[in-house]
């Protein structure tokens, strides 16, 4: 009897004993939120391809702003539907592009703010299919290889529709009514344009939601929350732009590089190839395969992505500029894919005058250098031992040297890697430095001697 109490004794102690390890256990390991979570593919992409393709092709103007600013009328501009052929669109062709360049997603214009949209919207007629030459969706078909393709889908998507009869705003000296004067006519277009979102989500689906214009209204008036709400009912692991007022999931600055690195956990930077995001003929001022390639660095050297656009012309086809620009930096992105995908942002531009990353562990940094550096670059404040330094995607291993390191000071010294001119890559370099463990950087004054 006493042996049978004393066992079960024996048995509850050590269950408490085992349910408090667990708990212990358990404690340290960070919670994993939801939403953090579901960002993961996007924070891992790095680049994405944007795709601005509508009427504005056609003449080649500016993007639905044309009519609006008042360089065109607006009945001028909708004569462009007879232009909208898409007669040589080969969407396994543009997919076979944008994965050539190394993106990991894309982002169409499903619907600009001129209201003309690429797919048979069940709201609305104006259309690819009901209101231009094309007479056919080409919204789906692009869709449908990006998955073949296995990239992300992005659908992007204008909130006003400045062509739209029940929308507030039509040009900027004119709007057709004030909400407070007619809430009725509000509503329906609230009912509109949240039925073709409705509409994209069941269709498609996106991975990615890319909001336009959401500066006209409050998100209040937008319903921005019952919208966000709506595209997380159908998927909850969408991700939504910052673009729908206070209900995104990501910042977006639009084509000046953040000069200091954003406070914004996720990020991305949307840019232009030359000054117009959709096809004109007379813009000529692209930016060359390197200001590409170094505006990308920085970007992923800051933790953010790039979303680099294309602009096709009417009949489907992409400039030859732009081709060219996606095959080089697909080139680039190919050899050096270690050192860009999943990787998180780099270290100080103090310790390194360059873009850097570092693996997700951090115990691999990337440092990448322009152009000819001068047979050596140089890495301050760094603690850790370099077990091996190697060229990315070319394997060279090389040799650097640590100067003053002195026994009396912890100051790390500057290490100075020799990078020898028949490694360099005809765009950028990028070596990577193997550490002794998590990186870990000297971030104080310069010590003094105290005792030698």
């Amino acid at each position: 009897m006493l042996y049978g109490i004393y066992k079960c004794k024996l048995k509850i102690t050590l269950f408490f004993i085992l349910t408090l390890y667990c708990i212990n256990l358990n404690s340290q390991v960070p919670e994993v939120k939801i939403g953090d979570e579901k960002m993961q593919w996007f924070q891992d992409a790095k680049l994405g391809i944007f795709i601005h393709w509508g009427l504005y092709a056609v003449n080649g103007i500016d993007e639905s702003w044309s009519f609006f600013n008042g360089y065109i009328s607006h009945e001028d501009y909708l004569k462009q539907t007879k232009g909208f052929t898409a007669k040589k669109y080969d969407p396994e062709k543009w997919v076979e592009l944008i994965k050539e360049s190394g993106a990991r997603y894309s982002v169409i214009t499903s619907k600009h703010h001129d209201g003309f949209a690429l797919w048979d919207t069940k709201k609305g007629k104006f259309n690819a299919v009901k209101s231009s030459s094309a007479k056919k969706d080409v919204l789906t078909p692009f869709v449908k290889s990006l998955r073949e393709n296995h990239l992300k889908v992005g659908i992007y998507f204008s909130l006003p529709d400045w062509s739209y009869y029940d929308y507030t705003h039509f040009t900027r000296d004119s709007i057709r009514y004030r909400i407070a004067d007619n809430p009725s006519r509000w509503k329906d277009y609230l009912n509109y344009y949240q039925g073709q979102i409705k509409d994209i989500a069941n269709k498609y689906n996106p991975d990615l939601y890319w909001f336009d214009g959401d500066w006209e209204h409050s998100s209040e008036e937008w319903e921005a929350p019952k919208v966000r709400q709506l595209i997380l009912d159908k998927n909850a692991n969408a991700i939504i732009n910052s673009r729908l007022n206070d209900q995104g999931d990501y910042a977006t600055p639009e084509q000046g590089m953040p000069i200091t690195r954003p406070e914004d956990k996720y990020w991305e930077l949307c840019m232009t190839m030359n000054d117009s995001w959709g096809f004109q003929k007379n813009d000529h001022n692209y930016k060359t395969s390197d200001q590409v390639i170094g505006i990308f660095t920085d970007v992923i050297s800051n933790g953010g992505n790039l979303l680099l656009d294309i602009g096709p012309k009417a009949d489907g086809t992409i400039p030859d500029e732009q081709v060219k620009i996606l095959k080089d930096l697909g080139r680039w992105t190919n050899k050096h894919h270690d050192a860009i995908y999943g990787t998180r942002a780099g270290i100080p531009k103090e310790h390194f005058y360059g873009p850097s990353t570092l693996s997700k562990d951090q115990s691999i940094l990337y440092l990448f250098i322009k152009g000819n550096p001068g047979g050596e670059v140089v890495l301050r404040g760094l603690k850790n031992k370099i077990n091996r330094i190697w060229v990315v995607g070319e394997g060279t291993k090389l040799s650097h040297k640590v100067v003053g390191n002195v026994y009396w000071s912890h100051y790390p010294g500057i290490k100075y890697i020799q990078v020898p001119d028949y490694v360099l890559d005809e765009n950028m370099t990028v070596l990577s430095v193997l550490l002794d463990g998590k990186i870990d950087l000297y971030r104080e004054d310069g010590s003094v001697i105290q005792s030698n």
